[in-house]
């Protein structure tokens, strides 16, 4: 979740005009090609799954790994844990990662009712009212959840970091394991910049300090390669509602710290390690295209008095985000929106063996997919069923004809998923600012376009049209707004100069 110091002040019990938002959000999601409600032969497969659950235990090809000290970070609310890690120094100074993913396929056979849905809807919705699961969560937040002091089946993906940053030697192997530790990314990340004290899970016992902070600085060696290599160091700003008795009473700003960075590191080291090893298979492979649009961002960086080179160039690119969030960090979130927006979304494709890989232009890698988080993403599990085919010596489980099925339906509607969190998010907004009107804010004009002219109020950081006054202004502007008008049904926030 995030910062309390983004909260509004102390606000009163908020209704929503009687506008009944989780219907809204249903609504929503069946406007954008998603089926919320999960068809009755899900219920009968779960019932099966009660009766005959896996086994939980090692084996002659699964490993014993549940006294390592494994732990997870993740939101504060979250229960669809899909990773644990835990760390290991090597007497030449290196760091051995083991990241545990939580094995779906172990409960979901491939077309069987769960997986066919779940191949549909490819992916979970956070609408900020509630949570639409792409898996029952039955599974996603209980069986198939790395929950804490539970025995879990994983596939264990295992990489050495060197002093450099470098991934030197990995392996990747199934494994019994158990969640030590539960931790959450505002208490964990705190702690680690110095910021708040060890959260209680973490100063009991001194072994997970000491495990944490290993992981830490592998963690950063990573991303310190990843900079040199020109990975993007990009700021965004999400809003989350802050919903108490399914009121919604305000927003929060969702922010990266040191502990939403160690995870971001391992699961991009960790899907580089998948994507390897699937080399000399047909697979799928999340890709980031080199941006068509580079003039425009060159022309952006001129606007700013610095030059970028012709051609696309990531490293260029982060030079200058970098000199550009130092010089003025207030504004840094808007022109790392606009960068995203001009280097456009990410995709999956299919990748056959020898075929070029594109890479992910962002993260400034060639080899990457997906398969850390089978929990909420179906191209995860997808992936997880081509590594234990490998490990096991048997054909590939897709064709390439639905592999590249699988990845045009699962970029459609990830698409999908980004408008109806964006449609929610708008809406919430709205709710959390309608006892607001007539508050004057802080505010930086984030768009000038023939639909109107935008800005976003610093704190909270709600963007809304201005409505009154917008002549004269343009990107980057600062100045005070008056709030005028919440349309909750809409979604629309309107100011007013003040």
């Amino acid at each position: 979740m995030s910062c309390v110091d983004d909260l509004f002040p102390a606000m009163p019990n908020i209704s929503s005009s009687h506008l009944d938002l989780q219907a809204v959000a249903k609504d929503i999601m069946r406007q954008h090609g998603f089926d919320p409600d999960f068809p009755p032969a899900v219920q009968q497969q779960l019932a099966q799954l009660r009766a005959h659950p896996p086994a939980i235990a090692p084996g002659p090809n699964v490993r014993d790994l549940r006294k390592l000290l494994w732990s997870s970070i993740d939101n504060d609310t979250s229960r669809d844990l899909d990773q644990i890690e835990v760390a290991e120094h090597l007497p030449n100074g290196d760091v051995k990662i083991l990241v545990g993913i939580a094995d779906l396929d172990a409960f979901i056979p491939k077309q069987s009712p769960i997986d066919q849905h779940a191949a549909r809807e490819t992916t979970t919705v956070y609408a900020g009212i509630r949570n639409f699961p792409m898996l029952p969560e039955e599974l996603s937040t209980g069986k198939t959840s790395l929950l804490e002091n539970q025995d879990r089946l994983s596939v264990v993906i295992e990489f050495v970091v060197d002093a450099s940053g470098h991934v030197t030697s990995s392996d990747v192997y199934p494994a019994v394991v158990r969640n030590q530790a539960q931790l959450q990314y505002n208490s964990v990340g705190a702690w680690l910049e110095g910021t708040g004290a060890a959260p209680a899970k973490v100063s009991a016992p001194s072994d997970l300090q000491a495990q944490l902070r290993m992981q830490d600085q592998a963690a950063q060696r990573l991303r310190s390669q990843r900079y040199e290599n020109g990975a993007l160091s990009l700021q965004t700003e999400e809003l989350l509602p802050l919903v108490l008795n399914d009121q919604v009473v305000g927003v929060v700003k969702q922010q990266k710290n040191h502990a939403t960075e160690l995870i971001e590191d391992f699961m991009i080291a960790a899907n580089g390690v998948v994507a390897r090893m699937l080399e000399k298979v047909s697979s799928l492979r999340r890709i980031v295209k080199q941006p068509e649009r580079w003039d425009r961002i060159v022309q952006l960086a001129l606007t700013y008095g610095e030059k970028l080179p012709a051609d696309p160039d990531s490293k260029a690119l982060n030079d200058f985000l970098i000199k550009r969030k130092t010089a003025d960090g207030d504004h840094f979130a808007d022109l790392s929106l606009a960068v995203i927006k001009l280097i456009g979304p990410g995709e999956y494709v299919l990748e056959r063996p020898g075929d070029p890989a594109p890479g992910h232009f962002g993260l400034a890698v060639q080899d990457y997919t997906h398969s850390t988080a089978p929990n909420r993403r179906f191209p995860d599990i997808v992936t997880q069923r081509l590594i234990k085919a490998e490990l096991g010596g048997k054909p590939n489980p897709y064709s390439d004809d639905e592999l590249s099925a699988i990845a045009a339906n699962c970029t459609a509607k990830e698409d999908a998923a980004r408008k109806v969190e964006r449609e929610m998010s708008k809406r919430l907004a709205a709710v959390a600012m309608q006892n607001r009107i007539g508050a004057v804010f802080d505010a930086v004009v984030t768009g000038v376009t023939p639909h109107g002219t935008f800005v976003r109020a610093l704190q909270p950081h709600v963007e809304g049209l201005l409505a009154q006054g917008q002549q004269g202004v343009d990107v980057g502007d600062k100045l005070r707004v008056k709030l005028i008008r919440t349309d909750v049904q809409h979604g629309f926030i309107d100011f007013a100069r003040a």
